[in-house]
């Protein structure tokens, strides 16, 4: 590896990858002791590919020059390690971490046409299909999804279906996950119909839970946006703070039981504040069923 010199002053930040604008204070304590190990990556133009971070650290720090690799490659192939550094090194949020990894899918699958390409289909597959499906998956080492889970340590799976969220999802559909409208398991359901058809189901699912948007979804599948309707109309909205419920009050139940089987007490110093606790929550259990009716 060729490692040279260069002004900081010198390197250009045109690359639409980089993050320039991470905390970086940790690192910057890192170059001040040991120095920078890794350099940057640029090109013959002098722009950065990788190491946006690490510049950043430098350039705060005052440094004057950094320590660079020069890359010699064609545009695709630069693309691709401007992806690769942040899809290793930078914590991305999800949208970014899907459309980066699709794009670093179409350009692997484009320099490597002999790879295994990853499926983009939203049919859903039952049966003995659904069960081959799976098998090829799991022996696939040469496609994108494969090569990217031993980078990322993500697995293919997660890869497959953040790639596809980015790829058959409607530009609505991003929007309202990028405003919290919609989670990526609602998005995973709503892929299936055409992206028109999303549009038009969005507004039916956004509020509902992943099991109502799944029955609006295959209605929509089955007959189109007025079934949708007809199923979205059904539905009795469930309001969060009941939807947030359950499962928090199945673990207290189940370690309660646990408690009173296993007859276990503790006389520590949080004793105090648990049994206040629970006295709260016996309190507000009986003006629950004071409100909605015990036998309900």
């Amino acid at each position: 590896m060729n490692v040279t010199l260069k002004k900081l002053s010198e390197v250009r930040l045109t690359n639409q990858y980089l993050r320039t604008d991470t905390d970086v204070e940790a690192l910057k304590k890192s170059l001040e002791s040991v120095g920078l190990i890794h350099p940057v990556t640029i090109n013959g133009e002098g722009e950065l590919l990788a190491g946006a971070r690490r510049f950043q650290a430098a350039s705060e720090l005052g440094w004057g020059e950094i320590p660079v690799q020069v890359v010699e490659r064609d545009l695709l192939e630069q693309e691709l390690i401007s992806i690769d550094e942040n899809l290793v090194r930078a914590p991305l949020n999800s949208l970014e971490l899907e459309r980066y990894l699709n794009r670093g899918r179409e350009i692997y699958e484009q320099l490597n046409p002999e790879a295994n390409k990853v499926d983009l289909s939203s049919e859903e597959l039952k049966g003995e299909a659904r069960q081959e499906k799976k098998e090829i998956e799991e022996q696939d080492d040469s496609s994108f999804a494969a090569v990217t889970a031993e980078k990322t340590g993500l697995s293919k799976s997660i890869i497959r279906s953040a790639i596809k969220r980015d790829e058959l999802a409607a530009d609505v559909v991003k929007e309202a996950r990028s405003q919290g409208e919609l989670n990526a398991t609602q998005t995973n359901e709503i892929i299936k119909l055409e992206k028109e058809t999303q549009a038009e189901v969005l507004p039916l699912i956004a509020d509902k839970t992943v099991k109502e948007a799944r029955k609006i979804i295959a209605a929509a599948q089955s007959g189109g946006v007025e079934a949708a309707v007809e199923e979205s109309e059904k539905v009795v909205p469930l309001p969060r703070e009941y939807g947030q419920i359950l499962s928090p009050v199945r673990r207290v139940n189940k370690n309660i039981g646990r408690i009173l089987v296993e007859e276990l007490r503790y006389d520590g110093p949080e004793r105090k504040k648990i049994h206040q606790e629970l006295r709260v929550l016996r309190d507000n259990l009986v003006q629950f069923f004071e409100m909605v009716g015990e036998g309900q």
